[in-house]
C-alpha cells in the first residue's frame, strides 16, 4: 500500500503500520467513525449505509463519495501557549485560522500547533476554512502533524495552514495514533498536576502497555518529581478561570518596566549629573548601568525562558533556579525592597507637591506634615486601584505613561527654542561652545563613583514586568522581548537627554540680567557663557541657576513647565504603583511555598486573578508607616542594595545551572553566556558596595541570616534547582575521579551492606550499622523482594522512594536498594555484585541472626548460612548482629508512633497497639518483611487536596480508630524496648572486643569508630584475646604494643587463658538437644537411604562431622560461659565470626554453632573481615 500525497505537500510520506493497514482495509459495511465535530450518533442501519456508500466506487465519477487519501487532510493551525487552557469557540477558530498572515506569530508559537481535521470535499462544496472541524485540545491525539522546515516557512502565503495526506481510507480519527492505546506526543503529559493553562493529562504507563491484559495498571501517582509544590497548586485553585485578566508584552512588561525606569531621575538629576561627570562621563556613567542592567535583562530572559513562569517575579525566578535556600532569603527582602519602595516614591511626589504649595503660599500645617497627609491621601488612591484590579491599575500606568512621553517631548521640543529670558538662567540653546565646555567633568564635592551612586537606581525597576509574570499571557514571551526592549529605549532617553542638556545649558548662571555684556565692556571671564554674551564669574560660589545649581534645568528648558511637573509626578507615581502591585504578588508567592512559618495567610488569593488582597494591605501599612516617618535618607540606600542582591542573584542563577549542565536546562532564549552572567553577578556585587557600603554590608548578612535559616528549617521542596543538579554533578565527577584512585589501607572504610529488608522493620540494626558508618563510610540497606514477580516490582517502584525519605527523615545517611529475585540467596548475590558505584562499594556484608531458625524451614537457613559463604567468596567482611529480643519489628502496627513515644518515655509501660491478626507475621529477621508488614511499616506522603494547597507529608502507619486495641504482650514490650536501644546516648559503660583470630583487623575498627560518634563516646574499649596460663602478662603487653601502634585507646585488655577447658555438662547436652533433630543418624539407616536423604537435605548433620568438629563446638560452648562470666553488663560485644569450611560444616551445625556462642548476651556484633588489613601502624 502506497500513500498518496498533493503536490503542494512539502512533507514526505509517513509509513504505514500494520495497525493502520488493517484500518483501512475495512470490510464493506462496517460502520463509519463519527466526525470530530460532535455530530449526533446514527443508527446501525444508517452507519451500514454510510459506511457502504463512502467505501464503494461511484461508476460515475470513478471514485469513492467520500474523501480520497488527497483530500483528508490535517490543518495545522499556529497557536499561542495560552490556547490550550482557553479553547476557543469553533466560530473564533474559523474566524483566527483565516485571518492570521503568512509567517506571523511563527516565531512567537514556538512550535506549538493546533491541528484541526479538514474535509474539502464536503457536501456543500466549502472550502476547507469554511468546513473545518475544530477539536478541543483533551478530544484529540495530534496526528501526522510532523512538519519540515521548509513546509512550516512556506512562501504559499495565505494562511497558516498546512495540510498533511492521512493513511489510505483514513477519515477524522482512524489517522496515525488513533488506532493503539500508545499515545503521541503532546503538550497536555508534560504539565505539572496543577497547571494554569490546563489540566494535566496522563500518557498511558509502561505497565498498560508492557504487562499482559489481566495486569493492573501501576499507580504512578507524581513520578520524578512532577508533583505541584503548594504555591502551583494553590495558585490554581481559582473556581471561574473565564474573565482572567492577561497581558500580552506591552502593557504587561514593556510599559511597566519604561515607567520604572524612566523615574524622577530623569527630570531632576540627571542634568545635575552632567554638570558634574561632564557629557563623556555621564554617558559613560549611563552606559555602566545599562551594561549591569542588560546582563541581568539577558539572564532573565534566560531563565523565564527555560519553561513556564508562574507568579512572583524574582522570587520565583531564584527560588526554581538556586532552590528554596537563595529563593526564600531574597523573596522576603524583594517584597520588603518593594514595599519600602512604594513610600520612597510616594514620598517623592509629595515633596514635589509641597515645593509647589510653598511656592504658593498655601500650605496646610508646615512642611512635614503637609508631606504626611499628601502622602497618606497618594497611598489611598493607589491602593484603591490596586485593589480595582490589575485591569484598572493597567490602565492607570498607560495614562501615566502617556503623560510621561509628552513631558519629555516638551522637554525635546524646549531645547530648540531658547527665551532670550532663560539666557540669564544658563540656556542658550544647542552650541559648540556650550558642548565642549561641558564634555569633561567638574567635580565639586563629589567624584566619579559618588555620582555613579546616585545615578544607578534610576537604572532599576528592569524586574517590574517580570514581578507580575503570573499575570502575563505567555511570560517566557512577554518577559524578553519587553524588559530587553525597555532597557534600550529608557537608555537611549537617558544619553539624548544627557546629550542635549549638556549642549544647551551652562555649569553656572546667575539669573540677572545685568550680568549681560555690552560692547566694550572689559572681559573676565573665557567661559561659554562669556563667548555667548554673558558673565556669570561673580556667582562661582553660590549660582542659583545653572547645570550644578538648579535641580528643575529640564522644567526650566521645556516649552511648557507644567507639563514637566506633571512628568514628575507620573514618574513617581506611576513606579509607587508598579510596586505596590509587585511586593504583594512576590509576597503571596513566597507564602504559597511555605518556606516561613506564620505568613501562610497571606498567601489566599481573592477573585478571578487570585488577587493578593492580604498582602495589598500588609504592604500598605509597611508604606504608611515609612511616609509617616517623612525621612526616607537611611533607608534609600538599603533598598537599592536589596534590589542589586535580586539581580546578582539572577545573574549567578544563570552561571550556576549553565555550570551544572543539567539536561533541563535548556533556554528557549539563546543570547545569553554563562560567563557574562557571572560578570554581571560581581559588578551587581560591586555596585552595591559603590551606592553605599555599609547597605551592602547589612544586605549581606540579612542574605547569609535567611540563608542559614532556610537551610537549617529544609523545607520539603522539590523545584529541580541548579543546586541540584550541580549536586549530582559534582557527585559524578568525585566519583568518577575515584574510581581511579587505587585502595590503601590508611584509607579503608566499612562500607556496609545490610541487610534490612525494609528499612523501619528493624531499626536498631539500622540504627547501629549507621553509629559507625555516618560521615565514615557507605551505608546501603538492601532488601529483597521475593514473592509474585509482578507484585513485587511494583512494590520496588512503589517504596523506593518511600523508604529512602524514611532514611532521610530518620537522619539515617544510607541508601536503600531494592532487589527482585525468586530466592533470597540469588538477591543477595545480586546486591552482592551490583551495589555500589565504582570505589563506592560495599565491602562488608552485615546481616541480622536469624533468631527464628529453630522453627523455620531448614531450605531458608541453608539459604542463610550459604549467603555468609557467598560473602566470603566475593571477598567481603561478614557482620552478624544479635539482639536478644529480636530485631524485626513489622508485625507491630503504628510503630512509628510507638518508636517516637517510647523514645521519648521509655519508662512507659502501658503502650497500646493495633495489631492486624489477618496478616502473616515473619519473625526471620534476615529476610524482608512481606508485603502487608512492609507497606504498613513504613512512612509515605498521602497527597490531600486541601484549600491552602498544601501536600502534608503523614506517617502511613496511623493507630486506626476502628480496629480492636490490644496492649503489648511482654514479649513485644522488651522487643519494642530493644529496638529503640541505640537511639539513645550509651552512657558510661564498655565495648567488649574479643578478638580472638586476626582477621585483618576489622573486628577492632569498629568499636574504634563507634567510640568517636557522639552517643558512644563514654563507652570504654576492653579487649579480650586468647592467650596461655603462663604468659598473661607476656601476651598482655604485646597487645598494648600493638594497639598503641594502631592508636587505639582501650581501657583494659584480659587474658583468657582458659579457652580450651571443656565446657560445663549441662551446656553441652543443651548442645546435643538442640541439634538432635538435625541429625542425619546414618548409622541407623541403610547407605542408600542415608546417602539420598543427605542429597536432598544437604543441611543435616551426620554423625561423622560432628564427631570430627567436636573441639570447635566445645570451643563455641565454652566462649559462650565466658562470655556470660566477664561480658553480661557490657553494651556491647564485638567478636570475632567463627568460619565454617565450605563443604565440610553443614549448615544447621554452623547455624547451632552461632546460636550457642550469641545466645543470652549483651547486643552482639560477631565479626569476620575479609583477611585483608585495614588498620595498619605507618604513617
Amino acid at each position: 500500500m502506497e500513500l498518496q500525497s498533493t503536490p503542494s505537500s512539502s512533507s514526505s510520506a509517513a509509513p504505514v503500520s500494520a495497525s493502520d493497514a488493517a484500518a483501512s482495509d475495512a470490510k464493506p459495511g462496517s460502520p463509519a467513525p463519527a466526525p470530530l465535530g460532535g455530530a449526533a450518533p446514527r443508527s446501525g442501519a444508517q452507519a451500514e449505509a454510510a459506511g457502504e456508500q463512502q467505501l464503494l466506487p461511484t461508476p460515475a465519477a470513478g471514485r469513492p463519495l467520500g474523501p480520497t487519501p488527497s483530500q483528508s487532510r490535517f490543518q495545522v493551525d499556529l497557536v499561542s501557549e495560552s490556547a490550550g487552557a482557553n479553547p476557543k469557540s469553533a466560530e473564533e477558530s474559523k474566524a483566527g485560522s483565516g485571518d492570521n498572515k503568512a509567517g506571523s506569530g511563527a516565531e512567537d508559537a514556538k512550535g506549538r500547533f493546533r491541528v484541526n481535521f479538514v474535509d474539502p470535499a464536503s457536501d456543500d462544496g466549502g472550502s476547507p476554512e469554511q468546513n473545518l472541524v475544530n477539536v478541543a485540545p483533551h478530544d484529540y491525539q495530534n496526528g501526522d502533524t510532523v512538519m519540515s522546515e521548509g513546509s512550516l516557512h512556506s512562501s504559499t502565503g495565505g494562511h497558516h495552514h498546512y495540510y498533511y495526506d492521512t493513511h489510505t481510507n483514513t477519515y477524522y480519527m482512524r489517522t496515525f495514533g488513533h488506532n493503539t492505546i500508545d499515545a503521541v506526543p503532546r503538550i497536555d503529559f508534560y504539565r505539572n498536576t496543577a497547571a494554569q493553562l490546563g489540566e494535566k493529562l496522563l500518557r498511558p504507563s509502561l505497565a498498560e502497555l508492557h504487562d499482559e491484559v489481566d495486569k493492573e495498571p501501576f499507580e504512578d501517582g507524581y513520578p520524578n518529581g512532577e508533583e505541584g509544590t503548594p504555591a502551583e497548586g494553590a495558585s490554581n485553585n481559582v473556581a471561574d478561570s473565564k474573565g482572567v485578566v492577561k497581558f500580552g508584552w506591552i502593557k504587561g512588561v514593556l510599559v511597566r518596566c519604561m515607567l520604572n525606569i524612566w523615574g524622577v531621575m530623569l527630570f531632576i538629576r540627571l542634568s545635575w549629573i552632567v554638570g558634574q561627570a561632564g557629557i563623556g562621563l555621564a554617558l559613560v556613567i549611563i552606559g555602566m548601568a545599562t551594561v549591569v542592567t542588560t546582563i541581568t535583562g539577558l539572564s532573565t530572559s534566560a531563565i523565564a525562558t527555560n519553561g513556564f513562569v508562574r507568579g512572583g517575579g524574582a522570587y520565583y525566578l531564584i527560588s526554581r533556579s538556586l532552590g528554596p535556600e537563595f529563593g526564600g532569603a531574597i523573596g522576603l527582602i524583594f517584597a520588603f525592597a518593594n514595599a519600602v519602595a512604594v513610600a520612597m516614591y510616594v514620598v517623592g511626589f509629595a515633596e514635589t507637591v509641597v515645593d509647589l504649595l510653598k511656592e504658593n503660599e498655601i500650605l496646610m500645617v508646615d512642611e512635614i506634615n503637609d508631606l504626611r497627609i499628601i502622602g497618606a491621601i497618594t497611598i489611598v488612591v493607589l491602593l484603591g486601584i490596586s485593589v480595582a484590579g490589575m485591569e484598572w491599575e493597567a490602565k492607570a500606568q498607560i495614562i501615566l505613561l502617556v503623560i510621561l512621553i509628552l513631558a519629555i517631548v516638551d522637554f525635546v521640543i524646549g531645547s530648540f527654542i531658547p527665551f532670550e529670558d532663560k539666557k540669564t538662567r544658563g540656556f542658550f540653546g544647542y552650541k559648540a561652545e556650550i558642548f565642549a565646555e561641558n564634555f569633561g567633568p567638574d567635580f565639586q564635592g563629589e567624584d566619579f563613583f559618588s555620582v555613579f551612586a546616585i545615578f544607578f537606581p534610576a537604572a532599576t525597576g528592569i524586574l517590574a514586568g517580570a514581578n507580575i509574570s503570573g499575570d502575563l499571557a505567555d511570560p517566557q514571551l512577554a518577559i524578553p522581548r519587553g524588559t530587553l526592549l525597555a532597557i534600550v529605549i529608557t537608555t537611549i532617553v537617558y544619553m539624548g537627554a544627557a546629550v542635549s542638556v549638556g549642549s544647551c545649558v551652562v555649569r553656572d548662571a546667575t539669573g540677572n540680567i545685568n550680568d549681560t555684556i555690552t560692547p566694550g565692556m572689559a572681559l573676565n571671564c573665557t567661559d561659554a557663557a562669556c563667548k555667548l554674551g554673558f558673565d556669570f564669574t561673580s556667582c562661582k560660589e553660590n549660582c542659583s541657576y545653572g547645570l550644578l545649581n538648579n535641580f528643575q534645568v529640564m522644567s526650566m528648558v521645556s516649552g511648557f513647565a507644567p507639563l514637566i511637573s506633571a512628568g514628575i509626578f507620573s514618574a513617581t507615581l506611576s513606579s509607587a504603583l508598579a510596586s505596590l502591585v509587585s511586593a504583594p504578588k512576590v509576597f503571596q508567592a513566597l507564602c504559597k511555598d511555605n518556606i516561613y512559618p506564620g505568613i501562610q495567610g497571606f498567601a489566599k488569593g481573592y477573585g478571578k486573578n487570585n488577587e493578593p488582597l492580604r498582602g495589598y494591605l500588609l504592604t500598605f501599612f509597611i508604606a504608611l508607616g515609612f511616609i509617616l516617618i517623612a525621612e526616607l535618607n537611611v533607608i534609600a540606600p538599603i533598598i537599592s542594595n536589596f534590589f542589586l542582591a535580586s539581580y546578582a542573584l539572577i545573574n549567578f542563577s544563570v552561571f550556576h545551572a549553565s555550570l551544572a549542565k543539567s539536561p533541563g536546562w535548556r533556554p528557549a532564549f539563546k543570547y545569553y553566556n554563562m560567563w557574562v552572567s557571572l560578570v554581571g553577578a560581581i559588578l551587581c556585587c560591586g555596585v552595591m558596595f559603590v551606592v553605599n557600603w555599609w547597605a551592602a554590608l547589612l544586605t549581606y548578612v540579612i542574605v547569609l541570616t535567611l540563608y542559614i535559616y532556610v537551610t537549617y528549617k529544609k523545607p520539603d521542596v522539590n523545584w529541580g534547582s541548579s543546586t541540584q543538579a550541580l549536586t549530582y554533578l559534582n557527585a559524578l565527577q568525585h566519583s568518577i575521579r575515584l574510581s581511579g584512585v587505587e585502595d590503601h589501607v590508611k584509607n579503608f572504610r566499612p562500607q556496609c551492606l545490610v541487610l534490612t529488608g525494609a528499612p523501619n522493620s528493624r531499626p536498631a540494626l539500622v540504627q547501629l550499622v549507621h553509629s559507625f558508618t555516618k560521615n565514615v563510610g557507605l551505608m546501603v540497606c538492601g532488601h529483597v523482594r521475593m514473592g509474585p514477580r509482578r507484585q513485587a516490582i511494583k512494590e520496588i517502584i512503589n517504596d523506593q522512594a518511600k523508604y529512602q525519605r524514611w532514611l532521610i527523615k530518620n537522619k539515617m545517611k544510607a541508601f536503600y536498594t531494592p532487589v527482585y529475585a525468586e530466592e533470597m540467596r540469588d538477591g543477595v548475590q545480586y546486591l552482592l555484585q551490583a551495589a555500589g558505584l565504582g570505589r563506592m562499594r560495599p565491602n562488608t556484608l552485615v546481616v541480622g541472626f536469624k533468631k527464628d531458625w529453630l522453627q523455620t524451614d531448614m531450605k531458608d537457613v541453608d539459604s542463610y548460612i550459604n549467603t555468609l559463604h557467598d560473602a566470603f567468596d566475593f571477598q567481603y567482611g561478614v557482620v552478624v548482629f544479635r539482639l536478644k529480643e529480636g530485631l524485626d519489628v513489622s508485625h507491630l502496627q503504628g510503630q512509628e508512633e510507638l518508636l517516637a513515644s517510647h523514645e521519648k518515655s521509655p519508662a512507659s509501660k502501658d503502650v497500646v497497639v493495633n495489631l492486624d491478626h489477618s496478616k502473616d507475621l515473619d519473625a526471620d529477621s534476615s529476610k524482608p518483611s512481606s508485603k502487608s508488614a512492609s507497606e504498613s511499616s513504613s512512612p509515605a506522603v498521602h497527597k490531600d487536596e486541601e484549600e491552602d494547597g498544601k501536600a502534608p507529608t503523614q506517617p502511613l502507619l496511623k493507630k486506626e480508630p476502628k480496629a480492636p486495641s490490644t496492649p503489648l504482650n511482654v514479649a513485644d514490650q522488651k522487643l519494642l524496648d530493644a529496638s529503640c536501644l541505640f537511639r539513645k546516648k550509651q552512657g558510661r559503660g564498655t565495648i567488649d572486643v574479643w578478638w580472638l583470630f586476626d582477621d585483618g583487623g576489622l573486628t577492632l575498627l569498629i568499636p574504634f569508630l563507634l567510640t568517636t560518634k557522639k552517643k558512644w563516646k563514654e563507652c570504654k574499649i576492653r579487649v579480650f584475646i586468647g592467650g596461655k596460663i603462663n604468659r598473661i602478662d607476656y601476651d598482655r603487653r604485646t597487645m598494648a604494643t600493638l594497639l598503641s601502634k594502631f592508636r587505639i585507646d582501650f581501657s583494659d585488655i584480659m587474658v583468657i587463658g582458659d579457652i580450651n577447658t571443656k565446657p560445663k555438662k549441662e551446656n553441652i547436652a543443651a548442645f546435643e538437644k538442640m541439634v538432635e533433630p538435625f541429625r542425619l543418624h546414618e548409622e541407623d539407616k541403610e547407605q542408600e537411604a542415608a546417602d539420598k536423604m543427605k542429597a536432598e537435605e544437604p543441611w543435616r548433620i551426620t554423625d561423622n562431622e560432628l564427631e570430627l568438629n567436636k573441639i570447635k563446638t566445645y570451643r563455641q560452648i565454652r566462649l559462650n560461659e565466658l562470655l556470660k562470666e566477664h561480658s553480661s553488663t557490657a553494651n556491647l560485644i564485638v567478636m570475632t565470626l567463627p568460619v565454617a569450611r565450605k563443604g565440610s560444616i553443614s549448615s544447621a551445625l554452623y547455624m547451632a554453632w552461632l546460636e550457642t556462642l550469641s545466645k543470652d548476651l549483651p547486643p552482639l556484633l560477631l565479626v569476620r573481615g575479609n583477611h585483608q588489613s585495614v588498620l595498619t601502624f605507618y604513617s
